[in-house]
């Protein structure tokens, strides 16, 4: 499994599987999906960032994914 998932593949996904369900982004189906959130992690709006961060938090606990950005963990906590 690698870290693209094709348009088909994205549009099956349903919204509680993304970072960010209103804009359909940084999808999460598994644990190489949160990996790979958590490295685009920087491209994500500055408003969007905190929630993001918790996103990818809740999903990687599903996963068993120990999250490394201290970035990533410090948005969590705001």
């Amino acid at each position: 499994m690698t870290d693209r998932l094709s348009y088909e593949e994205k549009k099956e996904l349903p919204d509680s599987a993304f970072g960010l369900p209103e804009r359909r982004e940084y999808p999460m189906p598994d644990a190489a999906h949160v990996r790979a959130a958590e490295a685009y992690f920087r491209y994500c709006p500055e408003n969007l960032k905190p929630r993001l961060a918790q996103a990818i938090l809740a999903r990687a606990r599903e996963f068993g994914v120990d999250v490394q950005s201290p970035i990533v963990l410090s948005y969590a906590s705001r």
